[in-house]
């Protein structure tokens, strides 16, 4: 199966992406273990530093090693030269915060998904002109489900992925997927810096555990 069809399969199915950024390589390659762990099969890492390309390429060896099955996607990509780099890297898939055209046809050419970062419908259309499927609505906490129960019908071929905003909180992801979106987007609310810090792995293993099974119970329902 094409790679991209498969993620715009697994992404949905896991209803949950983790993402996370941390300087030091061998706590992010802790992490992605503990995440792998709790029954995860897609990560976004996202490339907030300068350690992040050298951290991405041993995340990449891990997976290819020792955690079978796993994808790895990279965000905050603002440029077509960091997402070459990136793609370089091994990456399975590129995330944006923004709508970043060139970087939508580096990945493009290397037949990849793509997801952008949108905030109103205008920015919108013009993701799905360029091709996109899924779409980041970024930052979450300002738009809010109400803004995706308003445009959904509008756009009926576009999956929705919030970033921001996501708390790990039955009702809060209940409204989320009530308005209509796919999936969630978690950083710092389920992999916050204090337990990175703390290299607190058995803590993000059940706490990602906890925030998958409110993903499924919620669309269960």
């Amino acid at each position: 199966m094409d790679k991209k069809i498969e993620l715009l399969k697994l992404i949905p199915e896991q209803g949950i992406l983790p993402l996370y950024f941390y300087k030091d390589t061998e706590v992010s390659l802790n992490v992605l273990r503990a995440l792998f762990n709790a029954g995860v099969r897609t990560v976004e890492y996202t490339n907030r530093g300068e350690a992040a390309l050298k951290n991405f390429r041993e995340m990449k060896q891990l997976c290819e090693s020792e955690l079978k099955g796993m994808y790895l996607g990279i965000g905050t990509i603002k440029n077509a030269d960091t997402a070459k780099a990136f793609i370089d890297a091994g990456a399975d898939y590129i995330i944006s915060p923004g709508l970043v055209e060139d970087a939508a046809r580096v990945a493009d050419q290397n037949n990849m998904l793509w997801v952008p970062g949108c905030m109103t419908p205008t920015e919108i259309i013009r993701a799905e002109q360029l091709g996109a499927k899924f779409v980041k609505l970024f930052p979450g906490n300002i738009l809010g489900p109400a803004f995706v129960s308003a445009i959904k019908e509008l756009f009926p071929e576009i999956m929705f992925m919030p970033t921001g905003g996501v708390d790990l909180d039955k009702e809060n992801i209940a409204g989320w997927f009530k308005a209509g979106v796919t999936a969630v987007g978690m950083g710092s609310k389920l992999i916050s810096k204090q337990l990175l810090e703390a290299k607190d792995y058995s803590k993000i293993e059940s706490l990602t555990k906890e925030a998958m099974e409110i993903v499924r119970s919620v669309k269960s329902k």
